[in-house]
C-alpha cells in the first residue's frame, strides 16, 4: 500500500494531552481522525469544552474540530476526540506517545509514564500498527525499554507484526512564533519503510519540513544533545555571573562588550528550569554512565545551573543585611513561579529553589504570578500563590525578586523603598531601582 493511501486511512491516537500532545493532536485532527487520550478526567473535561489551560491551542480552532462521540468521528475524514476511555483507542492504527519523562529525587530518569503508556498500548495494538514515541529520553530507550513492553503485552513481534518510530518533540511552551508546524521535525522508524511512512506523516502537517534520521537512536540522541548544549552554554554564563559577582563586575556589561565580536554567542545567565533543558541532560548522563563513561562537562554544567536559585537567595539576604534589615520573618515577594515568561507552565521551575532557600533563612515568602494556575501550584508544591497583581503593596516587602519576566510585571510601577532590596533575576528592570541582577 502506498504511503499516500495509508495516510488517508490513518486513525491517530495521541497518548498524553499536555503541552506536547495537545498541539500535535489538533494539527493531526485538521487532516486525520484523531483521538487524544489522557489519564486526567479533569483535563479531558476541559478539552471537551474547548478549553486549553496551557494556552497552546486556540479555543476557536479546538471548537471546530471537537467530537464528543467516537462513532461520529470515525464517520468523518478528520476531527478530534479527547477521552480518558482507552477503549476509544481500539480503532486507531497509529499511536503517538507524548507523555512526560521527568527525573526522580535522585535526578535519574523516571520512565514511569512512558512504561505505563507502553503497557496500555501493548493491550491495544493490532497487526501492522505503528507506535511513534515523542517523549524525550536517552538513546536506546525506545527499542530497549519500550518495545519489549509492547511485545510482552500484545503478544506481537516487533518489526513483523508492529512497527515503531521516534520523532522528538520540539514544542516551546508559550512561543506563538515558533509553533509546532513552524519547527523542522526530526523523524525515524524501525524499518526503512516505517521511517518513510513516519516522515510522510509528519511532513503532511509540518510546514517547516522534516529531517529523516538514520535510526531511532540517532533521533533520540539528537533531542538529548540539543538541550544539553543549551544547558552547558547557559551554565558557562551562570558561572561567569558567580565569578563577576565576587569581582564586583556587572555581568551584563561584560557580555555586551564581548558580543561585539562576530562569533561570540550571547547567552544570558539565569534560572534553568522547564521540562527540557533542566531535565534532558540527566537522561544523556544516565545513559553515558551505563556505558561506562562519566560525562564531566554535562554534569558540571547541571551543578552550576542547579545552584543558581540558592545564589539568588543568598545574594538577596546579604544585601538585606547590609541595609540593616532583620532577616528573620522579613517579608519577601517573588514575582513569578512559572519556568518562563508569559507561560503557565510550572514544570521543574527553579523559582522553588529561591523560595526554599529563603524559607531556610526564616523569611516570610509570598509569590504572585498572573499566568500560573493556583490549584496546580498548590497540588504540585504544597503552598498557595496569588494571581492578582492589581493590589501589590511593594512597600510591605523588605525584598522583591523579579523571577519571571511576564509582560504584566514589566508594566508595574515599582517605587523602591530605602529599606528594601530588589533583585532582578532577568535583567529587565530599570537600573535606578535594582540592587542586584544576574
Amino acid at each position: 500500500m502506498k504511503n499516500s493511501t495509508k495516510l488517508e486511512k490513518s486513525i491517530i491516537g495521541v497518548i498524553g494531552l499536555g503541552y506536547v500532545g495537545m498541539p500535535l493532536a489538533v494539527e493531526f485532527g485538521k487532516k486525520y481522525r484523531t483521538i487524544g487520550y489522557d489519564i486526567s478526567s479533569v483535563r479531558v473535561d476541559e478539552l471537551s469544552k474547548a478549553t486549553d489551560r496551557t494556552g497552546e491551542v486556540k479555543e476557536n480552532i479546538l471548537e471546530e474540530l471537537l467530537f464528543d462521540d467516537i462513532s461520529k468521528l470515525l464517520n468523518k475524514k478528520n476531527g478530534f476526540l479527547p477521552t480518558n476511555d482507552h477503549s476509544d483507542l481500539l480503532s486507531c492504527n497509529i499511536f503517538i506517545v507524548t507523555v512526560p519523562t521527568p527525573i526522580d529525587a535522585s535526578k535519574r530518569p523516571d520512565l514511569t509514564p512512558l512504561i505505563s503508556a507502553s503497557r496500555l498500548l501493548g493491550s491495544i495494538i493490532k497487526k501492522n500498527d505503528i507506535i511513534i514515541y515523542e517523549s524525550t529520553t536517552y538513546p536506546g530507550c525506545t527499542e530497549e525499554d519500550c518495545v519489549p513492553i509492547l511485545e510482552k503485552n500484545s503478544g506481537l513481534k516487533f518489526n513483523i507484526d508492529f512497527f515503531v518510530g521516534y520523532s522528538p518533540e520540539r514544542i516551546n511552551p508559550g512561543d506563538k512564533v515558533n509553533t509546532l508546524v513552524n519547527i523542522k521535525k526530526v523523524t525515524s522508524g524501525s524499518t526503512p519503510e516505517t521511517a518513510n511512512f513516519v516522515d510522510d506523516l509528519y511532513k503532511s502537517i509540518i510546514i517547516a519540513g522534516t529531517y529523516k534520521a538514520e535510526s531511532i537512536k540517532v533521533a533520540e540522541a539528537s533531542k538529548a544533545i540539543e538541550n544539553a548544549q543549551r544547558d552547558i552554554n547557559i551554565s558557562f554564563v551562570n558561572e561567569l555571573a558567580l565569578i563577576f559577582d565576587k569581582l564586583g563586575i556587572n555581568t551584563t556589561q561584560v557580555l555586551n562588550a564581548a558580543a561585539t565580536k562576530w562569533n561570540f554567542l550571547k547567552y544570558k545567565p539565569g534560572l534553568v528550569g522547564g521540562h527540557c533543558i533542566g531535565v534532558d541532560p540527566y537522561y544523556l548522563a544516565y545513559k553515558a554512565e551505563q556505558s561506562g563513561y562519566h560525562p564531566a562537562v554535562i554534569l558540571s554544567g547541571r551543578r552550576v545551573n542547579d545552584g543558581m536559585g540558592a545564589f539568588v537567595a543568598n545574594k538577596l539576604t546579604k544585601l538585606m543585611i547590609s541595609k540593616g534589615i532583620l532577616i528573620k520573618d522579613a517579608k519577601v515577594l517573588i514575582l513569578g513561579i512559572t519556568f518562563k515568561e508569559n507561560c503557565p507552565d510550572i514544570r521543574n521551575t527553579r523559582i522553588i529553589d529561591i523560595r526554599n532557600e529563603l524559607l531556610d533563612f526564616g523569611c516570610d515568602v509570598e509569590i504572585i504570578d498572573p499566568h500560573a494556575n493556583e490549584e496546580e501550584v498548590e497540588k504540585e508544591f504544597g503552598f498557595k500563590i496569588t494571581t492578582n497583581i492589581d493590589k501589590i503593596e511593594f512597600q510591605k516587602y523588605s525584598g522583591v525578586i523579579l523571577g519571571v519576566a511576564h509582560d504584566e510585571f514589566l508594566n508595574l510601577q515599582i517605587i523602591k523603598q530605602s529599606n528594601q532590596v530588589i533583585f532582578d533575576v532577568k535583567g529587565v528592570l530599570g537600573k535606578d531601582i535594582v540592587d542586584a541582577c544576574l
